[in-house]
């Protein structure tokens, strides 16, 4: 490998790459709204000469490059979340702005570089001569993560029945390589009451007050020990391999944490007792955890049972831009690949090679592994431009060093892998 040549290579199309990402950003395209994304992608990856581009009825684009055994896949959602509050920005977040060293706009780390420095990557494949019969390479430039990850990928493989051997997210990284997150499921807890009115309180039965003691044990359920004189044992728990046969994985990806993000209540009026309360919980899970397990728990706090609450999981049913509704659970699993896997060991054969000796860590957020390997175990691994930390922030930026960086290391993966298989 001419790991000199494939750096040149890279740089020569840094221009190329960041008139791309600008053009992209330009388009709005948030979950459901993403086809002007789409049609750019298609643009660019049939100008730099895909062998084969295809856009599914989700909507998710497909761009195939070479004719080789091996699958081998680079995904990047190309949705974006809003803009937020538009005084918080200094700039423009679609018109953007370009330094020598910078990009400005939505979704340039989160994570529009990463569909441009996989596009990049197959066309220095191809420029240098690297594919082979062994492999070809899949770009996906998927839909709605921002709404609901890994949805596009449930669409893939079960509905297009594509299957990568591995693949690449190339999901903002810090310039490491990561591999794994924690996973995630939206839980609902409900509880009933009986309204009255206000002005005699003791009549009725206010639900509100019910929500408020489930609430606390909720709390504590995140911020506890796990000593066992402890009532409600905290989820730190399953850090300790007396709870947990997965414990050291758990502790690399960090311990799972609950949190409530909304509230609801239905009333006759602001002169009348709550007759119902419910509220959303934000459940991150580490190794060793899974959705049973986690409705299982809430449902065994004392105040839940005392009050007969309904416990369930959100189902997630928007249609994609092209109007096609695929539900789902909104349950997205842990995931981790092993340190020593094949699928590791290439990803840092590959930037050792270009750039010295990798830092190897994990997401803080979920990704689409949550399907490509939480649900379907295709090994996945991290790699991609920007800075986890500008996601969904205002101001959002990237560095145009990231996007050729991680060109350079997509041209060199799938021979470094396919040499040490």
């Amino acid at each position: 490998m001419d790991f000199d040549a494939v750096k040149k290579a890279a740089e020569k199309y840094k221009q190329d790459m960041t008139k791309f990402l600008r053009d992209i950003v330009a388009i709005p395209g948030e979950s459901a709204g993403e086809e002007g994304h789409i049609q750019r992608i298609r643009q660019e990856m049939e100008k730099v000469g895909f062998d084969r581009v295809e856009i599914d009825p989700m909507g998710n684009i497909l761009g195939y490059m070479g004719k080789g055994k091996k699958l081998i896949g680079f995904d990047a959602h190309i949705d974006t979340v809003g803009i937020g509050n538009r005084e918080n920005w200094k700039f423009d977040p679609y018109k953007g702005y370009e330094t020598d060293e910078e990009i400005g706009g939505r979704g340039t780390s989160d994570q529009l570089g990463g569909i441009v420095s996989s596009v990049y990557g197959a066309k220095i494949m191809k420029d240098l001569g690297l594919l082979d019969d062994r492999y070809t390479v899949l770009v996906t430039g998927t839909v709605q993560e921002e709404d609901c990850d890994g949805l596009c990928w449930q669409y893939i493989v079960n509905e297009d029945k594509v299957k990568p051997e591995f693949v690449v997210s190339t999901e903002p990284t810090d310039g490491g390589i990561y591999r794994g997150q924690r996973g995630r499921m939206e839980i609902r807890v409900e509880v009933q009451g009986v309204s009255c009115h206000g002005s005699a309180p003791e009549r009725g039965d206010n639900a509100i007050y019910k929500m408020a003691d489930i609430l606390q044990e909720i709390r504590a359920l995140n911020g506890n020990n796990a000593d066992e004189s402890t009532e409600i044992r905290g989820l730190v728990k399953m850090l300790d391999e007396k709870y947990n046969p997965e414990w050291k994985e758990a502790r690399f990806l960090g311990r799972g944490t609950v949190t409530t993000s909304e509230i609801f209540f239905t009333s006759p009026s602001r002169c009348a007792v709550a007759d119902s309360c419910a509220v959303s919980l934000d459940r991150r899970m580490t190794a060793g955890e899974t959705w049973q397990s986690c409705i299982e728990e809430i449902k065994a706090l004392p105040s839940v049972a005392k009050y007969h609450a309904e416990v369930t999981m959100y189902k997630y049913e928007r249609p994609s831009y092209t109007g096609l509704t695929y539900p789902t659970e909104c349950y997205f699993p842990t995931w981790v690949v092993p340190g020593d896997h094949a699928v590791t060991a290439a990803m840092v054969e590959a930037y050792k090679g270009l750039y010295g000796e990798p830092r190897v860590d994990k997401w803080t957020f979920s990704t689409n592994g949550v399907s490509i390997m939480g649900r379907f175990g295709i090994p996945c691994i991290g790699f991609g431009p920007g800075k986890e930390a500008q996601a969904h922030a205002p101001n959002e930026h990237t560095w145009k060093a990231d996007l050729v960086r991680c060109a350079a290391v997509y041209a060199v993966l799938p021979s470094v892998y396919c040499n040490g298989k």
